[in-house]
């Protein structure tokens, strides 16, 4: 640790068994460490110099730059044979410096620069990153976001003053809050958009990576409440868009995944009464960008688990797995977790929960519930521990932590797949501070997992 307070860092397992930390102040990180920069806070994976090691991007979005408070920055930490951070020197990218659209941008107060990031490689071999910056201004309107796409030389902004994206330019849209992508799309989500009179309503936009003769990805579609086809209404404070996941799939009868599923999350939706009880909002993305509504997700749809309560916060973090991707999409193979931090137990307030749904069957007749003491995740729960807000997939295992309440109980736990969908026993495999070669500080341990 630093020593300073807030300053954040990350710490990494290895497949080996090894372990490593990073921050500011880590041989292979630049800068020193700065209070409340939350470094670690958003994360992302992918291949950036195709060397064939992973490489680690890193958001400190509270990031003070040139006497800008909380304008943000992030790092591509480059993996080698001697791990993360061992070979090429680590990238640092902060509005104001180098070239392409970060360059010509100016760090300012409150950007929030790399609050939410993703990245990977498009269906054609590119690797990709978008960086959210949901406090940007845009000329006189303050917080309206903005987001930085970096594919090979390109390095372009995307927002709503750019040709063919959705929705005008107004104060506190927060486009890029959350960002989702697959190999064939990118989803932008604007939470305080309004959508008519309706404040913070919120709205997703929908891109291809192709650059068109803008300069930016193709935009295809934007989404929100009113949108045809699209369940629900635009209410104020629902917040769509406030979380996004996504995932490549081939449907039944294809020959490719051309295609991606997108979960979009309205924890601020109030549903049968209950205010902020939360709802998602499950799409389907073909090739050339045409959307369609695959489900709504709540407590209240029929036989689902639970009951929408207020406050529970349902979809206020996802994450979608296909387990099969190279395969026909199917009810075992497709699924989403749903996160609802705010879910009360037994009396015990917010202690948090997680519901997994299949992407290809009625919601109802297949969910899955998850709480401390169940399919493998530790128990018992306690008070505001949140459970859900942290939450991430892998082909063979739901990882969920717990990084909030007492200390004792934090931890990341790797849940096998056929414990949350089968029902299956098998040991869930956990990391907790102090073990395992872990550094036994457990301040937030896992807030973020990647």
């Amino acid at each position: 640790m630093s020593g300073t307070n807030g300053a954040g860092l990350v710490r990494i397992v290895y497949g080996d068994g090894g372990t490593a930390e990073l921050s500011r102040g880590s041989a292979s990180i630049p800068g020193d460490p700065q209070p409340g920069e939350a470094y670690g806070s958003a994360l992302a994976v992918y291949d950036e110099n195709q060397d064939g090691y992973d490489d680690l991007v890193v958001g400190s979005p509270y990031a003070d730059v040139g006497g800008e408070a909380d304008a943000g920055t992030v790092h591509v930490v480059y993996g080698s044979a001697d791990g993360l951070g061992g070979g090429a020197a680590t990238r640092e990218l902060t509005q104001g410096q180098g070239g392409g659209s970060i360059g010509g941008s100016a760090a300012e107060a409150g950007d929030w620069f790399g609050y939410a990031l993703a990245a990977g490689e498009t269906a054609q071999g590119a690797p990709y990153l978008l960086i959210g910056v949901p406090g940007e201004d845009l000329g006189a309107i303050r917080d309206a976001g903005s987001t930085h796409y970096l594919s090979g030389t390109v390095n372009a902004a995307v927002h709503q003053d750019k040709p063919g994206v959705s929705g005008v330019v107004e104060e506190n849209d927060r486009f890029g809050y959350a960002v989702a992508a697959t190999g064939h799309h990118l989803a932008i989500g604007a939470p305080g958009e309004a959508i008519g009179t309706e404040a913070f309503s919120g709205g997703t936009q929908l891109l291809g990576h192709t650059i068109n003769a803008d300069g930016i990805p193709t935009p295809l579609d934007g989404i929100d409440q009113d949108t045809e086809g699209v369940g629900g209404a635009a209410e104020a404070n629902d917040r769509f868009g406030a979380a996004l996941a996504m995932t490549t799939y081939r449907p039944a009868g294809s020959t490719s995944a051309g295609r991606s599923l997108l979960a979009v999350g309205v924890p601020g939706e109030e549903v049968a009464g209950a205010e902020a009880a939360g709802r998602v909002v499950l799409l389907e993305v073909t090739a050339s960008g045409g959307v369609q509504q695959r489900a709504e997700l709540s407590q209240d749809v029929a036989d689902v688990i639970g009951d929408s309560e207020a406050g529970d916060q349902f979809g206020q973090h996802l994450a979608m797995a296909n387990l099969a991707p190279s395969a026909a999409d199917s009810a075992e193979t497709v699924t989403v977790a749903v996160g609802v931090p705010g879910e009360d137990l037994a009396g015990i307030r917010d202690t948090g929960a997680v519901q997994v749904f299949p992407m290809n069957a009625v919601p109802g007749a297949s969910d899955q519930w998850i709480q401390a003491g169940r399919k493998g995740l530790p128990g018992p729960y306690g008070l505001r521990e949140y459970v859900g807000s942290s939450l991430h997939t892998t082909p063979d295992h739901l990882y969920v932590a717990t990084p909030y309440g007492t200390a004792e109980r934090h931890g990341v736990h790797a849940l096998p797949w056929s414990n949350v969908l089968v029902g299956g026993t098998e040991a869930a495999v956990s990391w907790k501070p102090g073990e395992g070669g872990l550094p036994a500080e457990r301040q937030a341990f896992g807030a973020v997992v990647r």
